[in-house]
């Protein structure tokens, strides 16, 4: 909405322009009898300005909250959204702290599979039974074939469960050469990441072609995966 002084303002350079009093004041939307008028807000707000660049000085972090709390800590009292008008145009709000930038690593890029058995890719789905009890099912799937190769079902999953359930899928069908899977708490467990290469990237995409071998008939994929890294 535009301010009634700023109507007046128009008037003004509408009649500068040749457009007669009467008329503008009508298109304005202006009394003829308020062209005259002087606020007195302004020398109202000079004493309170002047306090409140005391404050501001004193407190270079304090908002018109804070410069309000202070005024009426010692026994004024005035209405907050005064003080906020008064803040703001005598250009004391603080400016918002910009957030850090992170410094973002490089993207590793997801290798396409090109032939069964290459890239299995794993994740959870979500379910609940009649009663109310919730399920939770470890799915993994080959991303050439879209075979689904197990489904593990139990209330509760955790990373070690998800090692066993690779493992056991490994000695049956055949180390892929990779695993992918997203930013899941029990995919990026320690358990699960630990490897001879180090850390997975970005994008949690592990080599197993060559883990099998290390892998005796009881051991478990733990420590046995190097990464893409």
């Amino acid at each position: 909405m535009v301010s009634a002084q700023a109507r007046r303002e128009a008037v003004g350079y509408a009649v500068g322009r040749g457009v007669s009093v009467r008329r503008a004041c009508a298109l304005l939307r202006v009394a003829r009898s308020a062209l005259g008028y002087q606020s007195r807000m302004a020398a109202r707000d000079r004493k309170l300005r002047r306090r409140l660049r005391v404050i501001a000085r004193r407190h270079p972090r304090y908002g018109y909250r804070r410069a309000w709390a202070v005024l009426r800590a010692k026994g004024d009292e005035i209405n907050p959204k005064r003080v906020h008008r008064v803040w703001r145009h005598a250009g004391l709000s603080i400016r918002a702290r910009r957030p850090r930038k992170r410094v973002r690593r490089e993207a590793v890029r997801p290798v396409p599979a090109t032939k069964a058995n290459q890239v299995w890719a794993y994740d959870f789905v979500h379910d609940a039974c009649a009663n109310g009890q919730q399920l939770k099912m470890l799915t993994v799937v080959d991303e050439y074939t879209r075979y689904c190769l197990a489904i593990e079902v139990a209330g509760r999953l955790r990373s070690g469960q998800v090692i066993e359930v690779l493992a056991r899928l490994m000695s049956r069908q055949g180390a892929p050469q990779f695993l992918r899977s997203d930013q899941g708490p029990e995919f990026i467990a320690r358990a699960i990441k630990r490897s001879p290469g180090g850390e997975a990237g970005q994008d949690d995409l592990y080599r197993a072609g060559e883990a099998l071998a290390a892998m005796g008939p009881t051991s478990r994929l733990t420590g046995s995966c190097a990464t893409n890294a």
